[in-house]
């Protein structure tokens, strides 16, 4: 089996798949902070107080909204810098070594 070793990482190539994939994170955790602001907001609507129910929905609204775009610049910045200390790094202490194999 051929080894080799993984000495450069395309920073932006990288940073691009991290904040895909830390955006649909954001969307799926955003979701469910969503479905408990909602149950809260239900729960509250049964008291007294009026304001509390709407900023319960607000927040589980907010969070489907603000969260993936937070965190998909955060995965993009995280893979941008992660990146670029990798590609620093290697020249020093060789590279991360891969073993290929065919099907």
């Amino acid at each position: 089996m051929p080894k080799m070793v993984l000495r450069r990482i395309g920073a932006l190539s990288l940073a691009k798949v991290m904040s895909a994939t830390y955006g649909a994170m954001g969307l799926v955790i955003g979701a469910i902070i969503a479905v408990f602001s909602l149950f809260g907001a239900a729960i509250g609507a049964g008291a007294e107080q009026s304001a509390e129910p709407l900023l319960g929905a607000l927040f589980g609204v907010g969070a489907v909204v603000f969260l993936p775009i937070f965190y998909a610049v955060m995965g993009f910045l995280g893979g941008l810098i992660g990146a670029g200390l990798y590609n620093a790094l290697s020249g020093i202490v060789g590279g991360v070594e891969v073993e290929l194999a065919e099907r």
